[in-house]
C-alpha cells in the first residue's frame, strides 16, 4: 500500500493551507467554486484515467495499491485533482495582498 502514504502529505497540505484561507473574504463562495472544480476535476480523471489504462498505456503494480477502484482507475488517483482543487485558490488567495 504505497500509493496510499505517498497521498497522505498532499491531503494534509491541502487541508491545512485551506483552513488557513477560511479567515480571508468569500471563503465561503470560494469553497463553492472550489467544489464544483472538484468534481469536474473527478468526472475528468475517472474518464481519462479508465481510458488510459484500458488502452494500456500505464498499470499499477497491485500490491501498492488499497485495491479500491473506480473502473480501472485505483482510488489514489483520485486524490490529487480533489487537492487541486482546493490547495490551487487557497494558496491564491494567501498570496493575494489584503485590501484596507
Amino acid at each position: 500500500m504505497t500509493y496510499p502514504l505517498i497521498v497522505i502529505p498532499f491531503v494534509l497540505v491541502t487541508v491545512v493551507v485551506t483552513a488557513m484561507s477560511a479567515r480571508r473574504p468569500r471563503f465561503a463562495a470560494r469553497m463553492a467554486w472550489c467544489s464544483v472544480a472538484a468534481v469536474v476535476l473527478l468526472l475528468l480523471t475517472a474518464v481519462f484515467d479508465n481510458v488510459m489504462i484500458a488502452a494500456g498505456l500505464f498499470t499499477y503494480p497491485e500490491e501498492h495499491l488499497s485495491g479500491i477502484r473506480i473502473g480501472l482507475a485505483p482510488l489514489e488517483d483520485f486524490a490529487y485533482p480533489l487537492c487541486a482543487a482546493f490547495l490551487v485558490p487557497a494558496v491564491a488567495t494567501l498570496l493575494e495582498k489584503p485590501k484596507r
